[in-house]
């Protein structure tokens, strides 16, 4: 797999011509997404901060894997903590925007942390894109910090989420199977049956 930055964009206005597949990337503050995204391209590519929300931007990254490219699209986290209710809005109104117009978006994942599976705000945001989503569009759930749950406790996860993926940053596991989903999904490649990693 192979991964460039492209650009950071403040708003739908200053982002990239549509010009590839994209894939969305969303999750609340602190779900470990700017870990995931460097476990996921083997390279560090995003700043791991302690301050959660700390993303403001649309980062576009050109990923190439398995000889065909798109694009990955990190969106700032929802639910931060320290900023203007003004900048919150603004935020908002930007995102709903970029997430409703954009066309060739044909995926969105979504991270939840596996050791809060059921928040409202997770929940509300699941429910917030099956609203606008076009029938060629999917959702992909993906449970972030698996390594911090029992085994009991990650068996009654997988079995209320039977569809979702799950994934530890810190050990790597799961990984290559978000690789694999995202391009069976986007390509039609890969056998939906296939587990190669737990």
């Amino acid at each position: 797999m192979k991964v460039k930055f492209i650009k950071s964009a403040p708003t739908i206005k200053e982002a990239i011509e549509p010009n590839f597949v994209e894939v969305a990337l969303l999750g609340r503050s602190n779900v470990g997404k700017s870990s995931f995204l460097n476990t996921f391209t083997n390279q560090k590519i995003a700043k791991v901060s302690q301050t959660p929300g700390k993303t403001k931007l649309i980062n576009f990254f050109e990923v190439e894997d398995e000889g065909k490219k798109y694009v990955l699209v990190d969106l700032p986290g929802f639910g931060y903590a320290k900023v203007s209710k003004s900048m919150l809005k603004d935020w908002g109104k930007n995102l709903d925007e970029f997430l409703k117009n954009r066309f060739n978006i044909k995926l969105f994942i979504h991270l939840r942390d596996a050791r809060h599976p059921d928040l409202d705000i997770d929940n509300n945001v699941d429910e917030y894109l099956k609203s606008f989503m076009r029938k060629d569009q999917q959702l992909l759930t993906v449970f972030t910090k698996i390594d911090k749950l029992k085994q009991s406790e990650l068996a009654k996860l997988k079995q209320k989420y039977p569809d979702a993926l799950f994934v530890s940053n810190l050990k790597k596991r799961g990984i290559d199977q978000v690789r694999k989903k995202i391009n069976e999904i986007l390509w039609g490649e890969y056998d939906k049956d296939s587990k190669t990693d737990s």
